[in-house]
């Protein structure tokens, strides 16, 4: 630290912000389970070791098939309870546009309400508990 601990001397090396990630896991049974995590390597092992959510435990391997990464841990999970209140169908289109667009960039758009994926949500009776 510099004078007064307030500034780090000039050649110590800047530390990372730390990042938030929401993740799409596709489960063995075919279903989807949705979290936020700072590490997503991790809590994919975690899920596969039987020691994750409760949801995946008995719906192992999991596989991640999605994740966006955020500077805030109130982004991630606004963004997740946004993607887990869409219908399995509406999170499917998402995903498929995911693979060409980037999973943060659809995420970004759903959180703008400007995402037709969306709207499709309240048509295909969306539920709460987003694994569909």
């Amino acid at each position: 630290m510099g004078v007064g601990g307030t500034h780090p001397e000039p050649d110590a090396a800047p530390q990372e912000r730390p990042a938030f990630y929401v993740y799409v896991l596709a489960c063995a049974d075919g279903t989807l389970y949705t979290g936020y995590t700072n590490d997503v390597e991790q809590r994919a092992r975690t899920h596969n070791a039987g020691k994750g959510a409760k949801y995946t435990r008995s719906r192992t391997p999991v596989e991640v098939v999605a994740q966006a990464r955020f500077a805030t841990k109130h982004e991630a999970m606004s963004a997740e309870f946004r993607f887990k209140h869409l219908s399995r169908r509406a999170k499917d289109r998402l995903l498929a546009r995911a693979r060409t667009e980037g999973f943060a960039a659809v995420l970004a758009e759903l959180q703008a309400g400007t995402n037709a994926d969306a709207d499709a949500a309240v048509e295909d009776g969306g539920h709460p508990g987003g694994k569909a």
